[in-house]
């Protein structure tokens, strides 16, 4: 199992919202398809079959937990994470 394999089955599991990194979580977006843009502090990640954008800010290198939550609603919602176990 990858590291974005990983990464997504912490997500969808939802153990530990508040223990994601940032910088993870940007990448698994960008992995899935994503495009990044950034205004300030904000990153906003949009994709064109996704209605949602992806709002995302840093909290010490961490993602902010409610955000990791908006993550795994969208992830869930269009199946993004394909056939993966959790």
């Amino acid at each position: 199992m990858g590291k974005y394999e990983k990464l997504l089955v912490q997500i969808l599991r939802g153990g530990s919202d508040a223990n994601i990194s940032f910088d993870d979580l940007c990448n698994l977006l960008k992995h899935f398809g994503f495009e990044e843009r950034i205004r300030g502090s904000h990153h906003i990640f949009r994709k064109s079959e996704i209605m949602e954008k992806i709002n995302l800010q840093q909290d010490s290198g961490k993602a902010k937990a409610y955000q990791v939550r908006q993550v795994r609603n969208v992830i869930v919602r269009y199946n993004l994470g394909g056939e993966i176990n959790v």
